[in-house]
């Protein structure tokens, strides 16, 4: 039993690059925050990029109880972002359900000697023996990255937070749950700022929540949201300080001829990610990821379907919980392929270019260091090749639903349960 307990808190929850793609962080259901740095290119092999390496682990989050509800508090960390780095530390937030965190993650290689008052080894001095001033000098010492909270940002969510988002303007972000999105200002954490609510007068009359959020790249005014009934809201923070009407509604018309009891569970939207050019915004759903033009509302320009042979398993996934899974999505640093998980330990890349796709498989088996990864295919029925996998003997216990691209270069973080695995483009 302990050890199950054990894994559990080792699942990773949520990968994020920073700006410069040098350190890459995960949290996990522990409430743990793991920080992987880069290497720096060495000059025996100058070709050779750098591996990442665990740069500083802390304990984010700890479980706590809601004594007015009744109710625990996971640990689990949600949604981990970083923000622009403005000096020698770097600076991320993280969330649990409830309470944003601001860490500022800093270095250390010098420590003072030669207090007045104590001694080396921290014990005080008797101020009578004390007959001459020294000066404290810096000695250099082993490296130490330091953690430390700076701001806390609680109390301001009744529901689960599911997003937390930076503004382009690196002052503000917000943070979205179910039913309400809020507008932060980094440096105030005694209040926020409701800039949607959904919640209707009556509960029984609720029909849909919100699922995703997330700032414009370019824009401080605009963000969008994303809903369990497949539709997206693009909201200017200018037109009114309550975003109930939104600029833009975003919604893709149902086929009639494919309706089936499951069809408004698999159109939810699970993420939303705006491009870095911030002209599209993709949105990933149960079966498949679809690219909006911001300019046109009716459809998207692109559908990529990721695991259409799941269509005739819906009813087994749906009895197993499987069909509420929430995958998430990422663009490349220039825009021009997407990424996404499946089942299997599968993950799904789209060129939008060539509109190729590719099926890759993020396990220890195949992932020997510079090993280069095989396509894979599943087969939906009939005969089956040699290196296809069936449909029927897919695992769906793994799960690949947290990717993050490198923003610069064509380097991928794939997080599938406990494992973290990092490729990167084949280098001649």
């Amino acid at each position: 039993m302990y050890l199950t307990q054990v894994l559990d808190a080792d699942i990773i929850s949520t990968v994020e690059f920073n700006y410069s793609g040098e350190l890459l962080a995960t949290g996990d259901k522990g409430g743990r925050v793991v920080i992987f740095q880069r290497e720096q290119e060495s000059k025996n092999r100058p070709h050779s990029r750098g591996e990442y390496n665990v740069y500083s682990t802390f304990q984010s989050h700890e479980p706590e109880f809601d004594y007015l509800k009744s109710l625990e508090i996971e640990e689990k960390i949600n949604k981990i972002r970083w923000l622009p780095q403005q000096n020698a530390a770097h600076s991320l937030l993280s969330t649990n359900d409830k309470t944003i965190k601001l860490w500022k993650i800093s270095e250390r290689d010098k420590r003072a000697e030669g207090y007045n008052l104590k001694d080396e080894d921290g014990r005080l001095r008797d101020p009578f023996r004390i007959t001459s001033l020294r000066v404290p000098v810096l000695m250099p010492m082993d490296l130490m990255v330091e953690a430390s909270p700076r701001r806390i940002f609680a109390n301001a969510h009744t529901y689960h937070i599911n997003s937390i988002s930076v503004n382009s303007d690196h002052e503000t972000y917000l943070s979205a749950d179910d039913l309400r999105i809020n507008l932060w200002h980094l440096e105030i954490t005694d209040r926020s700022f409701n800039i949607v609510d959904i919640k209707p007068a009556n509960m029984e009359e609720l029909t849909e929540v919100i699922t995703a959020a997330e700032c414009h790249p370019h824009q401080c005014n605009v963000f969008v949201y994303s809903s369990s009934k497949g539709t997206i809201r693009l909201c200017d923070m200018r037109a009114a300080a309550l975003c109930d009407r939104q600029s833009k509604f975003f919604e893709e018309p149902e086929d009639p001829s494919s309706r089936s009891f499951f069809s408004e569970i698999i159109s939810s939207i699970s993420d939303v990610k705006f491009s870095h050019s911030g002209r599209y915004m993709m949105t990933r759903d149960y079966l498949s990821v679809k690219v909006w033009d911001l300019n046109m509302e009716n459809r998207p320009v692109e559908t990529y379907q990721v695991h259409e042979y799941l269509r005739s398993k819906l009813c087994s996934l749906y009895e197993n919980d499987c069909i509420f899974d929430k995958f998430e999505c990422c663009w490349n640093g220039s825009d021009s392929a997407i990424m996404t998980g499946s089942y299997n330990n599968f993950f799904r890349m789209f060129d939008r270019n060539t509109r190729r796709d590719i099926t890759l498989e993020a396990s220890r088996e195949n992932s020997k260091p510079r090993a280069v990864l095989k396509p894979r295919k599943v087969s939906t029925g009939g005969k089956r090749k040699k290196d296809e996998i069936s449909v029927d003997s897919l695992d769906f216990n793994k799960k690949i639903l947290h990717t993050a691209w490198h923003p610069k270069e064509n380097v991928i973080a794939v997080a599938a349960t406990n494992n973290l695995y990092i490729f990167q483009d084949k280098i001649n």
